[in-house]
């Protein structure tokens, strides 16, 4: 288990941990990060990490990154 940002681009991965705050946890879920779901590195640039999950592309910052454990 490693965290995202630490992944290759264009790799599909198995999110396995959330961390960070529970109201964090909720905000990533809205976005569509659940345990168990898929999701690909695009793109690393200026501290931010776009990634495709449920079809659509979104950017979250390195933090969050840091926290989504693949």
């Amino acid at each position: 288990m490693i965290p995202l940002i630490f992944s290759d681009i264009g790799e599909t991965l198995t999110i396995k941990k959330i961390g960070g705050l529970p109201e964090v946890r909720k905000h990533m879920e809205t976005m569509g990060f659940v345990v168990g779901g898929h999701i690909s590195l695009v793109a690393k640039n200026g501290g931010n990490v776009i990634v495709n999950v449920k079809e659509t592309r979104v950017a979250i910052s390195e933090e969050m990154a840091q926290k989504i454990m693949v």
